[in-house]
């Protein structure tokens, strides 16, 4: 892979998800996927996977960590900053300047629609993040019954779901899914 012929391409993708990255970034997830994985062939989706999980797992900004991991294993220590920061810099840029502007002008009727817009277009990408990750897995089902369980938890108690989290993680260190 000649690292100079997909950097760019490479660097305008994560730069325009950032742009998109309304909610967070973990609504990307589908798109990223399909470009990196099924399009591209840069990584597998078990990579992709993978990064994404240890980018969770780790403390700090979350996204910024996956995206970093994608970088590093598509182009090493080049990618791993340029996917950080086409990930950081415009959405940042943006949040800044509208942040300022609507602060001034809350009064203005765009203002309030984009607030109120927001939180459906978040909840959409977020639960089209949580389909890829479970469509991968709808072959084992015992994996589908684990996500059917933890969704039940976490809508109808009110466990943490970390404890959640943590009950997935003694199942798969003892091989039980």
């Amino acid at each position: 892979m000649h690292t100079f012929s997909i950097a760019l391409p490479f660097f305008s993708h994560f730069l325009l998800w950032s742009l998109l990255s309304v909610g967070g970034a973990i609504g990307l997830l589908p798109d990223m996927h399909h470009y990196l994985v099924v399009e591209q062939h840069w990584i597998t989706h078990s990579q992709f996977t993978s990064a994404l999980a240890l980018g969770q797992a780790s403390p700090g900004p979350n996204m910024i960590l996956f995206a970093a991991l994608l970088g590093w294993q598509i182009l090493g220590l080049p990618g791993a900053l340029l996917a950080s920061i086409g990930l950081i810099l415009p959405s940042s840029l943006i949040t800044v300047a509208y942040f300022r502007y609507s602060r001034i002008h809350s009064e203005r009727h765009w203002v309030r629609a984009m607030h109120d817009g927001m939180a459906p277009i978040t909840v959409g990408l977020l639960l089209s993040s949580g389909w890829l990750l479970a469509r991968q897995e709808a072959a084992n089902w015992q994996r589908v019954a684990l996500i059917l369980l933890s969704v039940i938890l976490v809508l109808r108690t009110r466990l943490n779901p970390l404890w959640i989290l943590l009950a997935g993680a003694v199942l798969g260190m003892l091989g039980l899914i």
